[in-house]
Formats: structure tokens, sequence, C-alpha cells
């Protein structure tokens, strides 16, 4: 054990040498200079600074650098205000990405023990871990993501204590740019993530585990009202319309209307420097004339800025990190009925952008004292070495961007000359209860997950006075939250919020239905719904379609008559077809037939909404045994699993915002050649399947493909497409390794994707 430590420290200690050394032979630190950036070398955290473009009227401060702090990738505060740090050392030790494997992984703990804003002490919580991805502070303890497990820990004196196994599949499919993260603990007290359809939630020492939305790639945010916002790789933001809980309950609606939006569909980006370490930067258009990122690539870690810090013009705004590109995007979102859209806050420049190409945000925070908080994990190489092209190597190996490793900064921005300071919480339940209604809208989440967690039964009474305070509805919807996390929301409480004349409170009045309604209060809830629908709530029309569903146990009349009901006063808005087809699970067919005579037309969108998954259904039935495909390909099957169904999806129908149909489409059951030169090569740009076009911003605009990665044989090719060839309705034969071989000779030396033109001419 004695030299399993002394090792740990030795290699510390050289990881901190090689920081220092670069910094020493590059005249980075000399005092006084620019830091030199050529041949992008490691440039010391309070000179990085520097070299930041940043909005007028804000500045960036430090808050940790290596050694306290290595290979950031996510964090958390907790009611000390002390950040606990995921550390994902073991991500690409190499352009070849030998030895991801490696146990060195850590949860650590930073405090600003002299009040500086500056983080003096680190602690480690957790070692030995394999590429960490994200953690939750939660009821003394604390979630970790350690693929493909996730781990609840109790934290006794900062140490881990009793160890339970949450989920042990939680991410069991997809590389580590594809797999769960975020751990979102959410307004409606469930636990949230992105690139998964799970959402957690504990009760005592239970842990409950549902199906909800897929949603996104790499982080995962929200907004006052509790509504999620995430994004992929090349998609600058997107969002739900509705509140997160609902709409999920229909295995066979892929798509509901109000979900997994194009919130912002503007992907331009505006890098501070040229940027030709980026995966495809070969590819025409992917570069300008200057050698810029013209749009995302590697976009993640969104952030609802709830801070006070920042002013009106900021009231609200999301942040999207860029790492390809150094850089961090504001947009200004705009909200008209229930749908939330945006722009971007600029044009032809960025709210930060550095020309230290090391400088990698990778996720962004709001933070107790207002500021906004950047986890840059400061490295060379970003891109993992499934995609890793021959032309993105090139550059990594000439311009020594494999090394250093054990580098990385946490900073904040603030308004110059702010003063701030982490908000300080009390036990005294009355304050809070005030608390709730902070400015900051993280001190307004701890605070309900203070309470929650500390079962202040005691605050009960502070609590339904707060549901008085009209004046504060934040204080209000955070309160009827905190109530329902210890079990003490009222029928009447409920039922009085839904007749608020404030929509924000009558939403998460609407929100709260499915924790509330049971078999002596369906009944009022019930009658109040049908009102609404008889008073024409357009706002409210969605959520009573979602909420019908936990009418019905109760109720299946009634729930049906609410469904018909909105049926016929509102046939053709999209939102609310989709909140009643989402009630509908396996019997779609037969509400169809209910409402043939009632709205006839087949183009109103609830007809063309039922004609689809009654389609996709059908269609289903029609698929072919996966496990005898399983036990005939089982390499390609694992290779479907971790690189393809990701995007998309299990059932080879494609994911919306993400990737298009495998099934059924006539790249997959055509031309071998074809299928496998997009599979080795990519494809980028639109593709026709079936008739009908799939473009950006309904699907990423690029396919990355796999011919370059040293992991992926010409026998996995062949055997995740014969896998794919012969799933689902597809019955389109084997393919062999020598085609997958002839195809990869013919074109050994090509890096850059396919077009569907090209391939056209083949």
């Amino acid at each position: 054990m004695k030299l399993y430590i002394y090792t740990l420290l030795a290699l510390f200690v050289f990881t901190l040498y090689q920081c220092q050394s670069y910094k020493k032979t590059t005249g980075a630190a000399r005092p006084g200079l620019m830091p030199d950036t050529t041949g992008s070398p490691v440039i010391p955290a309070d000179a990085a600074i520097k070299l930041m473009k940043l909005e007028n009227g804000f500045e960036v401060k430090l808050v940790a650098a290596e050694p306290l702090v290595t290979a950031p990738v996510a964090l958390s505060f907790d009611a000390r205000g002390r950040i606990w740090v995921v550390e994902m050392v073991g991500y690409m030790p190499d352009v070849y990405g030998k030895g991801e494997d490696r146990p060195n992984g850590k949860i650590v703990i930073l405090e600003d023990k002299n009040g500086d804003g500056v983080a003096d002490e680190r602690k480690v919580f957790l070692d030995s871990l394999v590429l960490p991805r994200a953690i939750c502070l939660i009821d003394g303890g604390i979630l970790v993501a350690e693929s493909p497990n996730l781990w609840y820990y109790e934290i006794k004196n900062d140490q881990p204590g009793k160890r339970i196994l949450v989920d042990d599949k939680y991410a069991v499919e997809g590389n580590v740019e594809h797999q769960p993260n975020g751990l979102l603990r959410a307004m409606d007290n469930w636990i949230y993530n992105a690139k998964s359809t799970k959402r957690y939630r504990k009760y005592g020492d239970r842990w409950v585990t549902e199906e909800t939305h897929f949603r996104g790639q790499w982080g995962i945010s929200q907004d006052n009202y509790g509504r999620l916002y995430y994004n992929d790789n090349s998609t600058n933001l997107m969002s739900d319309y509705f509140s997160p809980g609902y709409g999920a309950g229909n295995p066979d609606q892929h798509g509901v209307e109000g979900y997994s939006e194009r919130t912002v569909r503007d992907n331009r980006v505006y890098p501070a420097r040229p940027t030709p370490g980026v995966n495809r930067g070969y590819m025409p258009g992917t570069l300008d004339d200057s050698l810029r990122l013209r749009n995302f690539t590697a976009a993640c870690g969104p952030l609802i800025y709830r801070g006070h810090l920042f002013g009106d013009a900021y009231d609200f705004n999301a942040f999207v990190a860029e790492p390809s590109a150094n850089l961090i995007k504001r947009n200004v979102l705009t909200e008209k009925g229930f749908v939330v859209s945006g722009t971007q806050a600029y044009q032809g420049k960025e709210f930060l952008a550095s020309i230290d190409e090391r400088f990698r945000p990778v996720s962004l925070y709001n933070g107790l004292d207002g500021a906004l908080y950047v986890v840059d994990m400061y490295r060379g190489i970003i891109q993992h070495k499934t995609y890793v092209t021959p032309y993105l190597r090139n550059i990594i190996e000439e311009r020594k961007l494999a090394q250093p490793l054990g580098c990385g900064r946490i900073y904040k921005i603030v308004p110059k000359n702010s003063k701030t300071a982490a908000v300080k919480f009390t036990e005294e339940p009355g304050a809070l209860v005030a608390m709730l209604g902070h400015q900051n809208g993280l001190v307004r989440d701890m605070a309900q997950q203070i309470l929650i967690d500390g079962r202040y039964r005691s605050a009960i009474p502070y609590l339904r006075a707060a549901l008085g305070h009209k004046d504060r509805p934040l204080q209000l919807i955070h309160a009827m939250w905190v109530l329902e996390g210890l079990s003490a929301l009222q029928t009447n409480e409920v039922l009085e919020l839904l007749r608020s004349p404030q929509w924000p409170v009558k939403m998460q009045a609407l929100s709260v239905l499915p924790a509330v309604i049971n078999g002596s209060s369906y009944r009022y809830f019930r009658d109040e719904l049908l009102k609404m629908v008889a008073a024409d709530d357009q706002m409210a029309a969605p959520y009573l379609g979602f909420a019908a569903s936990y009418i019905r146990p109760y109720d299946a009349p009634a729930a049906d008559a609410l469904l018909l009901a909105l049926v016929k006063k509102y046939p053709d808005n999209p939102y609310v077809s989709a909140a009643v087809i989402s009630n509908l699970s396996y019997r779609e067919e037969q509400f169809a037939g209910e409402i043939a005579g009632l709205v006839p037309d087949a183009n109103l969108a609830i007809n063309k909404q039922l004609k689809k998954v009654i389609t996709g259904v059908n269609n289903s039935q029609k698929n072919r045994d996966p496990s005898l495909l399983i036990r005939d390909f089982p390499k390609g099957a694992a290779l479907f699993a971790s690189s393809c169904q990701t995007c998309h999806a299990p059932d080879g129908n494609g994911i919306k915002s993400l990737a298009p149909p495998l099934n059924k489409s006539e790249w997959v059951t055509g031309n071998k050649e074809k299928l496998i030169s997009i599979v080795l090569y990519g494809l980028t740009g639109p593709v026709k399947i079936n008739g009908y076009v799939y473009e950006a911003p309904e699907i990423s605009a690029d396919m990355p493909g796999i011919a370059h990665s040293d992991e992926i044989s010409d026998n996995d090719v062949a055997q995740v497409l014969s896998f794919i060839r012969g799933s689902w309705e597809n019955n389109a034969g084997k393919v062999s390794i020598d085609e997958v071989a002839k195809v990869r000779k013919q074109y050994k030396d090509r890096e850059k994707a396919f077009t569907i033109a090209e391939l056209e001419g083949k």
C-alpha cells in the first residue's frame, strides 16, 4: 500500500514538473510580457487570462489551477461554498488513447481557506476511478458516475462512507464522448442527465429510476422554471418547452413536440485565433479563409445564467462552451407563449475567446457568489480517439499537443470592480425559506435542497406562508417544490395554485400534479383540469394532455374525456397533439378510430402524429429477432451499441437532432461499397432517405468515420454492417471482411468525409 502511495506521489510530482518545465522553456511566465503562444505551449493560468478576449465590462478571475486541480471536467458547490471537482485524468493519455482504462481519476474538494476567492486547499475524496464524468451532492452523500456504474457514497467527515450501487447500467453504451453525464438536480427534485433517457430520485434509503426524454450530449442546465437546456456537439442550444417529467410515457412516440427543440439555430462561431486543429479542418467549409472554425464542432456545457451580478441584459441568457475553438458563446433567449427561442448576442465576436490553444472550456456553472464559473480541462487533445483523423493526429504530433497532461483550471467571470462573496447558509428554517426568494438561482436551488435533505419539517409553516407570496413568484415556486420533496404538499394548496393568474405559478402547479394525484385527490384535480379545458386555457392545454395519464389509473373514462375535449378544441396544435398521444401507449389505433368522426381532416396535427406513431408500431412488429442477430454477429452488435445507437437509436429509427434512420434506409440496404465508404470515412451534409432530405439542424451535419481508429478492424466493420443490414426490417445480406478491406485499400489515403453527391457518382 505504501509503495502504491509513493508511486502516485511520484507521478504527481513528475506531472507538476512537466507543466513547470513547459512554462520555463517557453518564456510564458516572463513578468510584464504577453505570453508567447508560438507552438501552443502551456501558459501559466494568470498569464493565460491575458490571452482571453472578453466582453467589455467583465473580467476573468482564477479560482484554481494545477497542481491544485488536474483535468477537471465537472464541478458542484456544497453549502459551505466548497467546490467538488471531477478529474478525468485518464482521458486521451496520448494521440492514440492508450491507457484510458487506468484508474487515475479523482473526486476532489477545493476550498478557499483565507477568503481571497482563490482555492488554496485540495482534499482527495475519491481516487482510483476510471474516467469519472459527473457528480451530484444529495442527502448527505454524493452520486458519482463512473462508467458503466452510478454509485452513491455516504460522506463522513469528507471521506467516503458506505457505497451503494444506484444503477449498474448508467453508461454501458457509447464511448467517452457519447455516454451519460450531467446529474443535474433539478427544480422538480429529480436528477437528470445529458446523453441519457434516465432520471433518478432518492426517497429515504430507496433509489428510483424512471425513463425520460433523451437529451443532448455533454452538459445540462435549467432555467428559473425548471425547464432543461442541452445541446450536441454541432448544435448551439436545445431545450424543453415543458417541465421535464412529462411526455415520455409512450415508448412508440419517437420525438415529442416541445422536447429536444432547437432553441438557438445559429451555429456560427468566431474564434480569436486560427483553429486548424479541429478534426475535420481539412474539409471545405469547416474553416474560413483565416483558418478559423466556422460552426460549432464540440459544443458542450450549456448554462442558463441565473446569477445576480450581470445585470438586466443577462436575465435570460444561455452560455455555451466550444473547447475546439477556445471560446464561450453568449445567447439571448426570449419566450413567446411556451416557446423559448434565442439569438446569438453578437455577430463577429464571442463573449469570451482565447488565443491559447490549450484553453478547453468543457463545463459552465452558476456560482453561489453570482459569478459564471468555467471548467477548463486545459490540454492539447480534446477529440476522442474513436474519431481522430490522420489530419488531426498529424497536427497534434507536429505541434506536440499531446503533453503535458497534468494541467487544469477553474475560472470565474464577474463584472469589473464587483464585490463577490458566496452566500452563507444557515440552519434556521425561516431563514432558509427566505433564501428560496434570493436573487441568485443557485442559492434558491441549494436552499431547496438543504430543506429537503435535512427533512426540515419545522419549516413547513414558513413554506405554506410562502405559497401566499404572489409578489414573490420564484420563492412561491421553490416553496411548493420543497413541500413536494417533504411529502407535505396538500391538495387544496395545489388547486389554489392551479387557479393562479400568473402563468409561471400555474405552470409549476401543473408540473407537480404527478406527485400529488392519488386515490383520494384525483377527483378534485380531474374536475379542475376539465374546467381548464372548458375555459380555453391555451397555455395550460399541453400540460392538461400530459396530466391526463395520471388521472387514468383512477378514472379512465374521465381521462379519455379530457383527451377528447383537448383534441376537439386543439386538433391542429402540435404540442397538444403530442401531449395527447403521450397517453396512448398500445392504444393509438383505437383512439384514432374514436376521433375519426370528430376531426376527420388527415392534415390536422393530431391525425398526422397519430399516423406516424401507428405506422412505426406496425413496422416494428415486422422487425427481425434481435437475439438471432446478436448470436450471428456478436462483435457487430457490441459495436453498434457502443458507437452507433447513441445517435441512430436502438430501433434504428434515428434520434431527433442527431442522426437519420438506418431502418429501411436505401443507404443501408443498397450498395455495399457505398455503405462501407460511409462507415469508414464518414458522411457530411444532407442525405436523402426514402425521398426525405435530412439536414442540419434536424440532424447533425456530419457523421464521423472510423477508418482511422486502431481499435476497429475490418472484421469489426463487416460485423456491424452485417448486423445493421439484417436488423429491424432490413434484410439485405452480410458484408464480408474482404469487401471492407477492398474499400479501405481503395481509399487508403482519404481523410475527408464523403458527400452524397460523391457517393451517387460511384
